[in-house]
């Protein structure tokens, strides 16, 4: 019998034990090191490598509770949805996520491609580094694994096969408490408003009866709108990136839900990028040039995916009615609707919620932080607000820049 037979909670002794015996990288007498690295809200991730040669994993188990809180409850399922999800995703979008090795029911862990060579975006971006491909990358994957998930691609069957074998409740219930709720009324108590800001939020958020209001409608869509295969967490934290490579990674969050919820994700962890930015470079030429290619990226994302989504939709529309003409853009121009909203809230959600974002709360100057919040708030309110609205890349972009000239 193996220890491995029975779930428990590794730490990293028994995880080199495990890669050892569970895996085909290492033979019996490979000497393993095994360091925690994971710094998430959610699961316990370790990196194992040989002593004597370039061999390495990475191996991410579930916990039955999340590490951020124990008041959330989970189910260790999620890590058969995140192997699934990372397998699928690996076809209809090769190379933009890690290769999985194995996935264990019993221990609810995945062993997958070390990507130690990569760095995660958000820590790359704090540091002020740009990647010129990152918007090519991103747009790609996005088209591929959402609209390719849809009915304007999939059988209806199928497509309503996969709703069933991705349904997420726990990790769900997460988000439409921490994305969709708790910003905007804290009714749980557990939002963490910087101090300074306090009296401002109350007023902005709180207070603003219109902006509940739309955030109701927007709650009941993301739990209703079973339209794409989504990631669910599709942010910063959640890409590895380098200079030629792109690697999107994390999607135990994943479930059938809105397509613009992943890509509104993407857009407003750029903006919390180019508000660090803006907070924190003190060389003019220096500030000027990474704010500038932050733009130029938070326009690209949004108009390359537009322009991918259409022409593959040409290519793999299935459905009769998707075919009817006009009909792409129609749809289209939804997906964007819902990309703006989200953006809104995801920068709502982490200035004053419970899972914050170290672009904001690494910002050392009380008052940069407080003119840093302000911006992404005032942004995000207009987004959701006036959701309908956008169409561009450059309609995103103005948002954000009439928002820095009102807390100029």
């Amino acid at each position: 019998m193996s220890k491995f037979d029975t779930y428990f909670l590794m730490n990293p002794e028994d995880v080199s034990e495990y890669a050892k015996e569970k895996l085909d990288l290492f033979d019996d007498k490979a000497e393993l090191v095994c360091k925690e690295i994971g710094d998430g809200n959610i699961n316990y991730v370790f990196r194992v490598w040989e002593k004597n040669s370039d061999t390495s994993v990475i191996i991410k188990q579930a916990g039955d509770t999340a590490r951020i809180s124990d008041d959330f409850k989970l189910s260790t399922d999620r890590t058969r949805i995140e192997a699934e999800i990372l397998v699928l995703e690996g076809k209809l979008a090769p190379g933009l996520v890690p290769v999985v090795y194995k996935y264990d029911d019993i221990m609810n862990c995945c062993a997958m491609e070390d990507l130690s060579d990569h760095e995660i975006m958000r820590s790359a971006l704090m540091k002020h580094e740009k990647f010129p491909g990152f918007a090519e990358d991103i747009t790609t994957f996005m088209v591929n694994t959402l609209l390719l998930t849809t009915d304007v691609v999939l059988d209806h069957k199928e497509k309503k096969a996969m709703v069933k074998s991705f349904i997420n409740p726990q990790l769900c219930e997460i988000s439409e408490d921490l994305v969709y709720t708790e910003p905007f009324n804290d009714y749980q108590g557990r939002n963490g408003v910087f101090p300074p800001n306090l009296e401002w939020v109350t007023k902005e958020l709180y207070e603003d009866k219109a902006l509940r209001m739309e955030a109701a409608k927007l709650k009941f869509d993301f739990m209703t709108n079973a339209q794409a295969l989504i990631h669910g967490d599709l942010h910063t934290g959640s890409i590895f990136i380098k200079k030629d490579s792109t690697k999107v990674i994390d999607p135990e969050f994943a479930f059938y839900g809105p397509i613009g919820y992943d890509v509104g994700n993407v857009v407003a962890n750029l903006m919390f990028a180019w508000a660090n930015g803006d907070a924190t470079i003190e060389n003019p030429t220096e500030k000027e040039r990474y704010l500038s290619w932050l733009e130029e990226t938070i326009l690209q994302v949004i108009d390359l995916f537009k322009e991918k989504f259409l022409k593959s939709w040409k290519e793999n529309a299935t459905e009769v009615f998707a075919k009817e003409e006009g009909f792409d853009k129609w749809y289209l121009g939804t997906v964007i609707h819902d990309t703006a909203a989200v953006t809104g809230l995801e920068l709502c959600r982490r200035i004053v919620g419970l899972a914050q974002v170290k672009d904001i709360t690494s910002i050392e100057d009380e008052k940069a932080r407080v003119r840093a919040e302000r911006i992404c708030l005032t942004a995000a309110k207009k987004y959701i607000k006036n959701r309908e609205g956008y169409r561009t890349g450059e309609d995103f972009l103005n948002t954000l820049k009439e928002a820095v000239q009102q807390h100029s």
